[in-house]
Order: C-alpha cells, then structure tokens, then sequence
C-alpha cells in the first residue's frame, strides 16, 4: 500500500508586491541595448551622453533615451556639470531594488 504524500502549503502573512521603482529597474534591464550601456559603467566609469553613444555604436538621441530609463529605473544616476550631464551607475539605486525583488520572490516562490 502506497503512502500518501503530505502537501504543505505555506500562504505569506500579507501578500508580497513589488514596489514600482523595481518594476522601472526590471524594465530597464529588459533590454539588451540598455543591457549593453550598462557594461560601460564597469568599474565606477562616468560618461556622458555623447559618450555612450559612441562606445555602444548608438545615435545620440538612442543613447538619451535608453540613459533616461536606466535612470528611472535606478540603474544609473546623473550630475551635471557645466552644459555636459554625467551619468554613472547607481549601485544604491541597483541594490534597493534587488532587495525587494528579492523578498518578493521569497514570499511568492
């Protein structure tokens, strides 16, 4: 005679929810151009807009853009100085993220 297994369910007390600032990081990361930018801040680098745009083979208008969504999704940060902005990676921004899709995935999975 076959013994039944025991299933064991286990609910969350409250049910777990990304925060919409990991949603803009998931999105920003969705992308392998965006994917690809990201590699040029390697090692604290700091680079302008004109920059990236030629060190990943994009227009500068490309580069503008895709810029804007890794900074809205917290993946890189900006300063300005004089007419140039500065962008370099957000490892703050990066890890607050990755903290909350981590519980996330812990109360879902």
């Amino acid at each position: 005679m076959a013994k039944k297994a025991d299933s064991v369910t286990c609910a969350p007390a409250e049910p777990a929810e990304l925060q919409s600032a990991t949603h803009d990081f998931l999105k920003a990361l969705s992308n392998p151009t965006r994917q690809r930018i990201m590699l040029l801040f390697a090692r604290g680098a700091e680079l302008s807009v004109n920059e990236v745009a030629e060190q990943a083979a994009i227009g500068q208008s490309t580069a503008s853009q895709q810029l804007d969504l890794l900074r809205r999704g917290g993946i890189v940060t900006s300063r300005r100085e004089g007419k140039a902005v500065l962008y370099r990676a957000d490892k703050a921004g990066a890890a607050a993220a990755l903290s909350d899709l981590q519980a996330y995935l812990q109360n879902c999975c």
